[in-house]
């Protein structure tokens, strides 16, 4: 079974940990996963499997430098290359939280991702696996089981675990045209700008434009 467990992963005041300057990429940092905690789906995930699954996903995909997610949750277990956002870097772990270094990606589906950040559109972080869970009556919990595997993080629009929303930022462009980004308050853009955003996006990276 295919088991997705989604996170808001706010950039913050301490989530910011790099800026993108020229032509560096955009790196975010924090929550990306919570061992023993029922989230909205009344799932919860025994540390002792999640940091099984955590030290296998260091010592292979991101020692592999292959540690790829999407934009947005596909029903599959394949991590679909044409649709690759970002790539997680470096994971560790803060008490039983997961925090994860994350790198946006100059693809397709990462400039639409940036393009959210950039302007103040709030996203999640979503782990997806598969394995099998067993239903516990008396605490109203769903725990997965010991068959379960780590696939991967993708970035989503509504996350069901408390810890990682990404925030927007301010984007300031200064001299020879490099691009800071700045923490700040969330401002509120109104829904057809960010239509506009990914329209003028799939634009320019595939010919195709819409009116």
């Amino acid at each position: 079974m295919l088991l997705t467990e989604q996170i808001p992963f706010p950039v913050s005041r301490e989530l910011i940990e790099e800026s993108i300057k020229g032509n560096q990429p955009l790196i975010v940092q924090g929550v990306i996963q919570r061992a023993e905690e029922k989230n909205e789906n009344e799932r919860v995930y025994p540390e002792g499997i999640l940091k099984r699954e955590i030290k296998n996903y260091i010592d292979g995909p991101i020692k592999e430098n292959r540690a790829l997610g999407e934009l947005d949750h596909p029903d599959s277990s394949v991590i679909n290359l044409a649709n690759a956002s970002h790539n997680i870097k470096k994971i560790w772990w803060d008490g039983d939280a997961v925090m994860g270094k994350i790198e946006i990606l100059p693809t397709p589906a990462g400039n639409i991702l940036k393009a959210l950040f950039q302007s103040g559109i709030n996203v999640g972080i979503s782990s997806r696996g598969m394995g099998s869970v067993k239903e516990n009556m008396s605490e109203g919990t769903v725990e997965v089981q010991d068959d379960f595997e780590l696939l991967c993080w993708d970035f989503v629009s509504t996350p069901s675990t408390h810890g990682a929303y990404v925030k927007p930022v301010n984007i300031n462009v200064g001299s020879g045209g490099n691009v800071n980004i700045n923490e700040s308050k969330s401002p509120i853009y109104p829904y057809n700008k960010v239509n506009n955003i990914i329209r003028d996006i799939i634009c320019d990276n595939t010919g195709v434009c819409k009116c």
